[in-house]
């Protein structure tokens, strides 16, 4: 009996700190909340599964933005941004092969973290200075003008 109980009581505090974080959160960041879990797939650009570049373009999609498809198309889009000044909304891009290539990109969401399809793990949030992604970061761009990040990025 106190397992269950625990385990309510469990549920009930998690639900109350996700019904708050929503309305906290950006309109950006619900559309992404909306598709953590969903699984990694090569060249993916649907909810049935996503690769990196389908992730982003599909959550700027949602908010009325377009992207081109690949990371690398993706990282000569808008403006450079130094990573100290990144902001929520801006895209991250990553040498994940060693080659000295572009090979994965992800949302950045502030505090550090970004959203991104994980070939291991699926839609995940990482943060920039793990261990993983702090060596193999390479650029940001910033893709949204100020009126867009008004409606989209900046916290509500």
């Amino acid at each position: 009996m106190k397992k269950i109980t625990a385990t309510i009581l469990g549920l009930v505090m998690l639900l109350t700190f996700s019904v708050g974080e929503t309305f906290a959160a950006s309109k950006m960041e619900g559309i992404i909340d909306n598709l953590v879990g969903i699984k990694y797939k090569y060249g993916g650009t649907t909810t049935s599964g996503f690769d990196c570049s389908g992730f982003t373009q599909f959550v700027f999609n949602k908010m009325d933005i377009k992207l081109t498809r690949s990371s690398s198309s993706q990282a000569v889009e808008g403006t450079k941004v130094a990573k100290k000044d990144l902001i929520a909304g801006d895209l991250v891009f990553f040498d994940t092969a060693g080659r000295g290539t572009i090979t994965h990109v992800g949302i950045y969401l502030g505090e550090g973290t970004f959203a991104h399809a994980s070939t291991s793990r699926g839609v995940i949030t990482d943060k920039l200075e793990s261990n993983y992604y702090k060596n193999r970061f390479v650029t940001a761009r910033r893709v949204m003008d100020d009126s867009e990040y008004s409606a989209f990025a900046s916290a509500k």
